[in-house]
């Protein structure tokens, strides 16, 4: 297993959106998630400053093809169309990543 996390913005005037979307998540989306070998998916909410910080681990073993998997799914990408109108990437992103992904420097198990 794998921990995954990143980081986005979020605008001030979608954060009330956002947090009904994640109310009620839809079961495809989760579905997908899943069955792509995602665990533990969290996403934490810092404000006022609107940063999102997500986490999850990954019990796969192809953590690439997975992800390409599940930005496949209609559903998803469906889902992705309302959640990215709510983000703004952060300006230090590589190119071509829409989250940014962060470094873990500490685990307590």
């Amino acid at each position: 297993m794998k921990r995954y996390a990143m980081t986005i913005g979020l605008k001030p005037e979608k954060v009330a959106e956002y947090k009904a979307l994640h109310a009620e998540a839809w079961p495809a989306v989760l579905a997908t998630l899943r069955r792509n070998n995602i665990r533990a998916f969290s996403i934490f909410l810092q404000e006022p400053e609107n940063v999102l910080f997500g986490v999850y681990e990954y019990h796969g073993t192809d953590h690439e093809a997975d992800q390409k998997a599940i930005a496949a799914c209609p559903d998803t990408q469906r889902w992705w169309k309302l959640t990215d109108a709510c983000q703004v990437p952060r300006a230090t992103r590589a190119e071509g990543e829409w989250w940014a992904p962060m470094e873990e420097v500490f685990r307590m198990e």
